[in-house]
């Protein structure tokens, strides 16, 4: 298996760069949509970086995010394209300008709990 990816990479090395730039291209576009609060799609995602039934917590290609709200499901997340998907009650959106600001939101919590 990895020596026939070589072997395409090689042969076909204009083709996997002209896959890549779409591929970017694709994850490059950001997009929010909601729909009567209940359902939020969003394109151009990273990652997650961690999420339950009252935050979501995702890095984007315009900076980290924070949806707030209340029995929150993941509904898809496809890495290929960066979309995301997310079904409950939507109470707020925001983009931080900070990272740093949800870590200490995080620790926080921490020590609310103990």
């Amino acid at each position: 298996m990895v020596f026939f990816l070589f072997i395409n990479i090689y042969y076909n090395g204009d083709n996997m760069d002209k896959y890549k730039e779409v591929n970017e291209n694709i994850i490059l576009n950001h997009n929010i949509s909601i729909i009567e609060r209940k359902n939020i799609t969003l394109t151009g995602i990273k990652k997650i970086n961690s999420f339950d039934e009252t935050e979501f917590f995702v890095d984007s290609v315009m900076g980290p995010i924070i949806i707030k709200g209340q029995n929150l499901e993941l509904i898809n997340l496809d890495t290929s394209t960066g979309k995301l998907s997310i079904k409950g009650k939507i109470f707020s959106f925001s983009y931080l300008d900070d990272s740093s600001q949800k870590k200490d939101n995080i620790i926080s919590r921490l020590f609310k709990w103990i």
